[in-house]
Formats: C-alpha cells, structure tokens, sequence
C-alpha cells in the first residue's frame, strides 16, 4: 500500500513538472507584469541619449498680463523663438529721421511717425538716485533719452555714467566743464571736446554721437570741431525751464512748460534735477495722451539737413 502511495505522488510530481516546463517556453522573463505597478526602466547601458533637438519643444507660454489681443492675453513663442525675436543690446535702429537746421527732428519721409519728440538731460552725471529714477520712467515708457555730460562729472562719479549706460540710454557729450565755448580758443574748444570724448570711451567704452554746448552758446568754430569728432550737433526747441529759479521745486511748471512749446519733432531740454525727476512720469503721460512718441536718439542721421 506504501509503495503504491508513493508511485502516485511521484507520477503526480513529473506530471506538474513537465507542466511548468511547457508553460514558460518562448516567454521573456525579464518582463514586469502590466499590472505590477512597476515601471519598466530602459537599459542605461545601451539606450541612446536624448539631444535637447530630439526633445518634445515646450508649448508656447500665455503672458496673461499683455494686453493688445482677444481675451486680454498674448501668446509668446519659446524662449528660443523669443530670443531670435529681441535685438541684440548693441543694436542700433534703423535711421528714419534727421536734425534740421532749428533742432527739431524731422521724419525721413512719410512713412514715420511726425508726432515724435526727443527727450534729453543736461548737466550730469550727479546723483544715484535722480539718475535711477529717471530712467525707471523712462522705461516705464519704452522711452530712450539723450544724457549729455560733463566731463569733470564723469570724472568724478564714472560709476554714474555706467548706470546710464548699462540702463540702455544714450550719452552725450556737455563739453569738459559748463562753460561758453564762444568765448574760448579754438585750441581750448578741442580740448573742453575731446576730453570728454575719451573719458566717456575710457568709462563705458564707446564715445558719444551727440554734442550740445553749455547754454547752448557755440558758433561755427564749435560746430566745426563737433563734426570732426563725428558728433551731431545740438541745441534745443523746446526749454523745459525746469534750471530757473522761478521753477524750482515746481514739477508743474515743467510740464506745463514744455507742453505751452509742444510741436512736432521738438527736441526737449531737460536736467537732472529733483523737481524734473517728479515731473516726469506725468509730463511722458501726457505727451502720450496727445498723440506724441518719443524717437530714439540711435535713429536720428549723423548730420543736419
């Protein structure tokens, strides 16, 4: 009974056996069950890198807080659409005006805008803070101004003229110290320009395009030598008055003087003064309300005409 008893667990035991055998034939087993919750992990030894190329390209993002399209919002490329997009920092725009022979700035022809005016600040660098704030205002605006200095103020402050640099705007040369150039040499007019020329390249190293004599006193001696030097010469059209006394500490008599002279293309006065900082958010607004644009100086020809 015994011996049967175990003939039949062992024939039992070769039958299971040969079962299991036939089951598993051609199956992979290294597979992880779909239902395992596991995840099938790549050979990292041979699976082949993926180039940023190859990768998925992001979807374009939704700048909610533009303005100018359906809905209130503006859809943007990718990072790399939008850099091809934005010019490069030392890229200059096209010309499309030019200086007549009063100062005011004149469209190349009729496809610019006439409504324009050209913002500028005399007398600097002095201070930081009045510098800052200015040309936060002047972004705020997409605006780009003209700061014509002194030498002796570069001098200095040179970390004054880097912030006015490095900030996108423009410089221009004021002569080496305020003084009438109409009544020096010709020799001292050289120098009060040259001087200035090569710190400004020295400082931020470039030199500057624009000149406007001090109290805007000049003559053909000094218009001479400005163009030697490759520079645009300069007065004004329209004075802010903001430098006398009876407008100091008033930011409402600086704007309302500029906008009493407002004409196209006026080439606007201004200084690096408390009460001009205050007034000028107000006095960019109100340019804009009236149809006005502010041209950037880097479009404006080298030469009157």
């Amino acid at each position: 009974m015994v011996k049967t008893t175990t003939k039949i667990i062992l024939l039992a035991c070769c039958i299971l056996l040969s079962a299991c055998g036939n089951q598993g034939n051609g199956q992979n087993h290294n597979s992880v069950p779909a239902d395992s919750g596991n995840p099938i992990m790549p050979d990292t030894k041979t699976a082949e890198p993926v180039t940023p190329q190859e990768q998925e390209a992001p979807p374009a993002a939704v700048d909610k807080e533009s303005s100018g399209t359906a809905g209130g919002t503006k859809v943007r490329g990718t990072a790399d659409e939008q850099a091809s997009e934005q010019p490069a920092a030392d890229e200059k725009p096209e010309l499309k005006y030019h200086m007549n022979k009063v100062y005011r700035i004149v469209p190349n022809d009729e496809s610019v805008p006439s409504k324009v005016v050209l913002l500028t600040f005399d007398d600097g660098p002095k201070d930081a803070d009045m510098i800052n704030r200015l040309i936060d205002t002047l972004d705020k605006h997409q605006a780009k101004a003209i700061f014509f200095v002194n030498g002796y103020r570069v001098k200095a402050n040179p970390e004054l003229l880097s912030i006015i640099h490095d900030r996108g705007q423009i410089i221009g040369n004021h002569a080496w110290d305020h003084i009438d150039l109409k009544q020096e040499s010709q020799a001292k007019v050289r120098q009060q320009i040259e001087d200035v020329q090569q710190i400004v390249k020295d400082t931020i190293g470039t030199e500057p395009a624009f000149f406007r004599p001090p109290f805007g006193s000049g003559g053909d001696a000094v218009k001479d030598i400005a163009s030697e030097n490759d520079l645009l010469y300069m007065t004004w059209s329209n004075g802010s008055l903001d430098w006398e006394s009876k407008n100091k500490n008033k930011p409402e008599a600086v704007i309302n003087n500029v906008l009493e002279q407002l004409h196209p293309g006026s080439n606007i006065l201004m200084h690096e003064l408390p009460w001009t900082v205050e007034a000028l958010d107000d006095l960019l607004t109100k340019l804009e309300a009236k149809g006005y644009g502010f041209v950037d100086p880097r479009a404006i020809e080298p030469q009157i005409r």
